[in-house]
């Protein structure tokens, strides 16, 4: 008669029992920097005081804050040649302290002889403190060294508390070495803000002291 009985599977080992004394893990504890923006203090201590005073809030959080600033160059000559698109973004990673993004074309078109997904710009957003920072070398450093200059057009908002700023030459910025520029382009910049108006948008960067045209 055969056996019909089927063969019982093999027991799994069983894992050792963890020791006791193993010490538990214990997460580190995150050590925050002491670094804060000359810019940002300078808000929470006198500008946020004063646009309180100025526009009668009620609450502290109803002062519109800069929440982002957006830095953008289009390489039109990037459509003969990838290695200036990539020479621009370089630069402009210097400028910013953050590493830059290279922009590519969404459609194209045969009168420029530009293709879809071809590399034409590139772009950086800073936010907080790196914010704050370029903000302070904008303001004190670059704009007093552009030529012929004679104020920021306090017409340029976009009646939604954005403001832009066009640089026709990015070599203001002291992080680029003049010497070793072989091409020069534009910037276009644009300091986004909560304000609910352009009055009060502009009343916040004349604080942060844009230098508006009077």
């Amino acid at each position: 008669m055969a056996d019909t009985q089927q063969n019982p599977e093999p027991k799994k080992a069983k894992k050792p029992p963890a020791a006791k004394d193993a010490a538990p893990k214990v997460k580190k504890p995150r050590v925050a920097s002491d670094y804060r923006a000359r810019l940002r203090a300078h808000f929470e201590e006198v500008i946020r005081p004063e646009l309180i005073k100025q526009f009668g809030y009620k609450n502290r959080m109803q002062v519109p804050t800069i929440t982002k600033v957006v830095l953008n160059m289009g390489i039109g000559e990037g459509v003969a040649d990838r290695k200036k698109v990539d020479s621009a973004a370089a630069d402009l990673s210097q400028i910013a302290g953050q590493k830059a993004v290279i922009t590519m074309s969404r459609k194209s078109i045969a009168t420029y002889k530009l293709r879809d997904g071809q590399a034409i710009g590139c772009k950086v957003t800073l936010r907080k403190t790196r914010m704050y920072d370029f903000i302070d070398r904008l303001v004190n450093i670059a704009l007093p060294r552009v030529r012929d200059f004679r104020g920021l057009n306090p017409k340029s908002f976009d009646g939604r508390g954005n403001y832009s700023i066009g640089i026709k030459e990015y070599t203001v910025f002291p992080e680029i070495d003049f010497d070793k520029v072989t091409d020069t382009w534009g910037m276009d910049i644009t300091v986004c803000t909560s304000a609910r108006n352009d009055e009060e948008a502009r009343a916040l960067l004349a604080a942060f002291n844009f230098p508006f045209r009077q």
